[in-house]
């Protein structure tokens, strides 16, 4: 079963993410943060869309190697060492999120954090999933 999405018209609309997400399957799939780090376990991308879309390409890749498709992902939270820069560049993730994981849009939340595990890290995603 594909999750439903919620956006109640008493909210303000959701850009790129939705208000609540009710799945319904047989199998969670929880989600490890992932930066940007390649397969050497360095990190790459001199800016934040290109981390974001590094670290978004890491989670969607743990996530169908579990049996999941972006469609399945109930919840997604993002964590930027840069709220402000995360802000200036929120067009272009949001084109980076719909070429990599389509308009199914998680419920999502964007959290400040004053560094990474990995220090030249500017973003890192986790989530989870519901699988049918």
């Amino acid at each position: 079963m594909t999750p439903e999405r919620i956006n109640p018209p008493e909210l303000s609309p959701p850009t790129g993410f939705s208000h609540a997400v009710v799945a319904t399957g047989s199998r969670v799939v929880f989600l490890a943060g992932q930066t940007s780090l390649d397969i050497d376990g360095k990190v790459v991308g001199g800016n934040l869309p290109e981390q974001f879309e590094t670290a978004l390409t890491g989670l969607l890749t743990a996530l169908r190697a579990a049996g999941g498709t972006p469609a399945d992902l109930a919840r997604v939270t993002v964590y930027a060492t840069d709220v402000a820069d995360y802000r200036a560049h929120t067009a272009e993730l949001g084109r980076i999120w719909r070429v990599l994981a389509g308009r199914d849009f998680p419920a999502m939340a964007v959290i400040g954090v004053v560094r990474l595990w990995d220090e030249q890290a500017l973003v890192e995603l986790d989530g989870f999933a519901v699988l049918p």
